[in-house]
């Protein structure tokens, strides 16, 4: 998996877990001030490889990092259907 790759799977990540945060702001509450967000994907083992690597850099580092697992989005494609042109 290609840097790329990772980026777009955890913005799509992101985008879901902020749905979910505008819902229920409450859960924002676990994220310290200063601290980092990581997000195991449980569907994608992969990238949750890539992203618990991340979590345990950012801990060596010392940095308070919350940590929430959740499944990556499907990715849903448009089927054409009709026109009504």
């Amino acid at each position: 998996m290609n840097k790329e790759e990772i980026m777009k799977k955890n913005l799509d990540l992101f985008a879901e877990f902020m749905k979910y945060a505008f819902e229920h702001p409450e859960i924002l509450e676990r994220i310290a001030p200063d601290g980092e967000l990581v997000i195991l994907p449980e569907n994608d083992p992969k990238l949750y490889e890539e992203n618990l690597a991340t979590l345990k850099k950012l801990k060596n580092q010392g940095k308070k990092v919350a940590v929430f697992k959740m499944e990556l989005p499907k990715t849903s494609v448009p089927k054409f259907a009709e026109s009504a042109l």
